[in-house]
C-alpha cells in the first residue's frame, strides 16, 4: 500500500510494501500516482517520497516486470510526478534499485540517507529502461557515473551519489521534510516555472514565465523586501 500523511503543507507518501522491498507493480504504481495528484490536488504545496523500513524501492516486482501493462504503470507514474507543478522530493531511506532508481530521479530532489544506494542493472535482466530516464541520469550525475551503472552495473553509494550531482543532499527523513516545509514557502508559481523549464526545456515556457513576473506572488516578493519581512507567497 501507499501510506498517506500531512505535516502541514508537505504531503508525504510512504511506500509500505516491506515485505517486498517495496517493490513496485502495477497497483502500486498507480497508487502512488494517484497519490501524488491528490495530494496536490488538497493544496499540498510540497511532496515527500519515502520507503517503509530499511530500502526505499527494490525496484520493480519481477513477477510482472516484463508485462507491458507495468510498463505503462510505471512511465504514468513517473510522468504524474515530473508533471506536477510542486516540488517533489526523493528521501532515499535505502537501496533505490531498477524502477525504485527511476522513482528517485524522477523526482525533483533527493535526500540521501547513509545507508541509501542507486543502482539500474537492466543489463543483468534483459530488460531496459526508457531513454528519458537514461538522459536524466546521464543530466544528473554525469556520463561517466551514468555509464558505470547503466554498462557497469555498478551500485553506487550515498556518498558518491552526492558527489556526482544523483543526491541533492545528505540526510535522514526528518531532513528531507525539513526541506520540504522550507520548500512550501517559496513562490508556487515559480517553482511550477522552473520545474518546468528544466524537465521540458524545448516546451512552450513563455506563457508560464511572463505569469511570474505578473503574479501577485511577484508584487508579494517586491513588498516583502521592502518591508523587511517574510513574504506570503499564495500562488497566484
Amino acid at each position: 500500500m501507499i501510506s498517506l500523511s500531512r505535516d502541514g503543507d508537505i504531503g508525504i507518501a510512504e511506500i509500505d510494501r516491506h515485505e517486498r522491498r517495496n517493490a513496485l507493480d502495477v497497483a502500486h504504481c498507480q497508487e502512488l500516482r494517484a497519490a501524488v495528484t491528490g495530494l496536490v490536488a488538497d493544496g499540498a504545496r510540497a511532496i515527500v517520497i519515502t520507503g517503509a523500513g530499511p530500502v526505499f524501492s527494490a525496484g520493480a516486482d519481477l513477477g510482472g516486470a516484463y508485462d507491458g501493462a507495468f510498463r505503462d504503470a510505471l512511465y504514468g507514474m513517473l510522468t504524474a510526478i515530473t508533471g506536477t507543478g510542486v516540488p517533489v522530493l526523493a528521501a532515499v531511506n535505502g537501496p533505490a534499485i531498477g524502477a525504485g532508481a527511476q522513482l528517485a530521479i524522477a523526482c525533483d530532489l533527493r535526500v540521501a540517507a547513509p545507508s541509501a544506494s542507486f543502482g539500474i542493472p537492466t543489463a543483468r535482466l534483459g530488460l531496459a529502461v526508457d531513454p528519458w530516464t537514461i538522459g536524466r541520469l546521464a543530466a544528473l550525475c554525469g556520463t561517466g557515473t551514468a555509464q558505470a551503472m547503466l554498462i557497469g552495473c555498478d551500485t553506487i553509494d550515498a556518498e558518491r551519489a552526492y558527489r556526482s550531482g544523483l543526491a541533492s543532499r545528505l540526510g535522514d527523513r526528518s531532513a528531507a521534510i525539513a526541506w520540504a516545509r522550507e520548500l512550501a514557502t517559496l513562490a508556487p508559481l515559480t517553482l511550477a516555472y522552473n520545474k518546468q523549464a528544466l524537465n521540458s526545456p524545448d516546451g512552450e515556457l513563455a506563457k508560464a514565465y511572463e505569469a511570474c513576473w505578473a503574479s501577485d506572488d511577484c508584487a508579494e516578493g517586491q513588498r516583502a523586501r521592502a518591508e523587511k519581512r517574510a513574504p506570503r507567497f499564495t500562488g497566484r
